[in-house]
């Protein structure tokens, strides 16, 4: 097993795998959200950040990741936009995951940094898509409150998941096995209903554009 020397920080290797894997699955439902926690926690002096996440914690990045969270609430509240906003980040949230829970083990452990890094990268990926196939899914019926209520959800469930892997984190590492299963069957199911909305709606558009005989 290779030595993680001084990364810890006096962390346990339990609670750094469940900080990386918290930090991964929230970067895919609340990046910004994310950042700007861990960084205010460390700030605060209630938690002391491993060395790779330090940089969390200084004013320039929790004044830039607060206006996004505050950006990113708002976004998330409005149909349709909500589902532009996560494609848009598509791109970001996966490799920021990726790159956060590869913080966690610091830069002088290479071979947990790496492996960090590809939990971190498909727990948001699970989650971005988990929650953008469910957004979308949401968006197909008239009123707003269900996606309030998701979005809502999703603002506490980053808090909630940090929290764990700090004060709890043999509980927080089944919890992000468990959603991430459950995630998976969302998606396949939401997907097919999507696929199958989408074919139905191309069949009426070609009916209608047919002429009368």
């Amino acid at each position: 097993m290779p030595n993680l020397g001084d990364v810890t920080s006096g962390w346990g290797l339990a609670q750094l795998a469940a900080l990386a894997a918290a930090l991964g699955w929230a970067s895919g439902m609340r990046l910004y959200a994310a950042v700007f926690i861990t960084g205010a926690v460390g700030y605060a002096g209630w938690v002391t950040l491993p060395s790779g996440l330090a940089v969390l914690q200084h004013p320039v990045v929790l004044i830039a990741t607060f206006v996004m969270v505050v950006v990113e609430f708002v976004a998330d509240k409005i149909p349709g936009v909500d589902t532009l906003w996560d494609a848009l980040h598509t791109l970001i949230r996966i490799p920021a995951g990726a790159a956060l829970a590869a913080g966690v083990f610091g830069g002088d452990s290479a071979a947990w940094g790496l492996i960090a890094a590809l939990m971190g990268g498909t727990l948001a990926a699970t989650a971005h898509t988990a929650k953008a196939t469910t957004r979308a899914a949401a968006n197909t019926s008239p009123e707003p409150f269900s996606n309030i209520a998701l979005s809502l959800a999703g603002d506490l469930a980053v808090p909630g998941l940090l929290w764990l892997a700090f004060e709890h984190p043999l509980i927080l590492l089944p919890l992000v096995a468990v959603l991430a299963v459950l995630a998976l069957l969302l998606i396949v199911l939401l997907w097919r209903f999507l696929r199958a909305l989408l074919g139905g709606l191309r069949r009426r558009l070609g009916a209608a554009g047919q002429p009368l005989s």
